[in-house]
């Protein structure tokens, strides 16, 4: 029996492949199959979201249309929040997403972040801490990036120091499963905006040198989330176990996918080892750029 996100994965696939969608067709679509799942079976998507699946074929139509499943899982993550959240269509140099307390007179742009666990070092590019400061300008308050846990530096990162300095929230997709899943929810009696602000508290800790700025801060964040909520850090630390293992399952089953790819291309015969290579290697495509710069140049010659 398929689990919800293999069924979601489906999903995206399928979507995907619809010839007659262009990509605005093909969002709205995914749009309204999140935003309809019942709460349980959205949580459970939120769990895996930040995973990247390898059967989804890197820099395809699948891969682009994931990564636009995870704004509208980040959107809805903070409308379930209790916030008025929206994804952004405009994907040149802008956050994803946008959010404004109903209660509380304040907005936040979002950044989501999800990474294939065949993934190799990540650099600080990759999380574009500097970008998400911009991206907030003057008129929001707060700028949130969201990333799976265990994909931030573990040690130290300009990252961290970056985020201090500019007062960029980093959550991850575990902190947002561990609010929904205690029901926590903005009204007039709760405020997160010291959620999205947490970057700013941790900054003007006295006991923060300047020499440690450099230093991961994740682990300070649900401290500050359960000392501020009121509730135990013994839950977050519960929520963390489960997801660790979550995780480990999610690398059996990438490395068993890799490995029946092993088992069917040692099956190839030589013409479709061949074309295999040929598709790999990108070489038709790269023909045919260079033919349409070469049409360009005569054009320009004429």
């Amino acid at each position: 029996m398929k689990s919800t996100f293999d069924n979601f994965i489906v999903q995206v696939q399928t979507i995907s492949q619809k010839d007659n969608y262009n990509f605005f067709e093909m969002t709205a679509e995914l749009t309204e199959y999140i935003n309809k799942l019942p709460f349980d079976s959205f949580l459970s998507i939120l769990s895996e979201i930040g995973t990247i699946p390898e059967r989804i074929e890197h820099d395809s139509t699948e891969e682009k249309l994931y990564s636009k499943a995870t704004d509208i899982v980040l959107s809805r993550s903070l409308s379930e929040l209790g916030l008025k959240s929206k994804v952004l269509t405009e994907r040149a140099n802008s956050a994803d997403v946008l959010a404004e307390s109903i209660y509380h007179n304040y907005s936040l742009v979002g950044d989501a972040k999800a990474f294939r666990l065949s993934r190799t070092a990540k650099n600080q590019k990759d999380f574009k801490v500097k970008s998400m400061s911009d991206w907030r300008g003057d008129e929001n308050d707060y700028a949130v990036l969201v990333s799976p846990y265990n994909q931030y530096p573990n040690t130290a990162s300009q990252i961290y120091s970056q985020a201090l300095a500019v007062n960029v929230c980093l959550l991850s997709w575990e902190h947002l499963y561990f609010l929904l899943s205690n029901k926590i929810k903005e009204d007039v009696n709760c405020n997160l905006s010291f959620l999205w602000n947490i970057s700013n508290k941790i900054a003007n800790n006295p006991e923060l040198s300047f020499a440690n700025r450099n230093k991961c801060f994740i682990a300070d964040i649900e401290k500050l989330i359960c000392e501020e909520l009121k509730i135990p850090t013994e839950q977050f630390v519960d929520l963390m176990h489960y997801c660790i293992q979550q995780t480990i399952n999610r690398c059996e089953v990438e490395i068993s996918y890799w490995e029946s790819e092993i088992l069917k291309i040692k099956n190839y015969t030589r013409e479709q080892a061949i074309n295999e290579l040929i598709k790999s290697k990108k070489i038709n495509e790269k023909i045919r750029v260079i033919k349409k710069y070469i049409l360009t140049l005569r054009q320009s010659n004429e």
